[in-house]
């Protein structure tokens, strides 16, 4: 199958993460961290029917756990796209700033999305 995306990415630009081509955008969180999150949640609803009290501060646990780490990664994510167009004179920028446009915008729906 025809890869648009891929065909227009220029040769030298190496693959994402691990050697591999990115599909689509980038995880918000590292994966081990979304497993470890993702684990801790599904042990809080496969022991809810032995322990209902632990099980829900497990969960509610793993959901605080996610919500600190999405937060961090939102504002390191912000910090660095501030940093490239901060500051930079928007004629000679434009392409840049182009580029911190749409990465805002696509961090923003996926927000909106979920």
């Amino acid at each position: 199958m025809y890869d648009q995306t891929r065909a227009q990415q220029p040769a030298d630009r190496p693959p994402g993460p691990a050697g591999r081509h990115a599909q689509g955008p980038e995880p918000l969180l590292p994966s081990d961290e979304r497993d470890r999150i993702v684990r801790r949640l599904g042990h809080a609803v496969n022991t809810f029917a032995d322990a209902p009290s632990e099980a829900l501060e497990e969960a509610e646990n793993a959901f605080d756990e996610a919500t600190k780490a999405l937060l961090n990664a939102l504002a390191a994510r912000r910090r660095v796209l501030r940093a490239g167009w901060q500051d930079r004179d928007p004629e000679t920028q434009s392409t840049e700033l182009r580029l911190a446009l749409r990465e805002y915008r696509e961090i923003t729906g996926r927000l909106l999305r979920a």
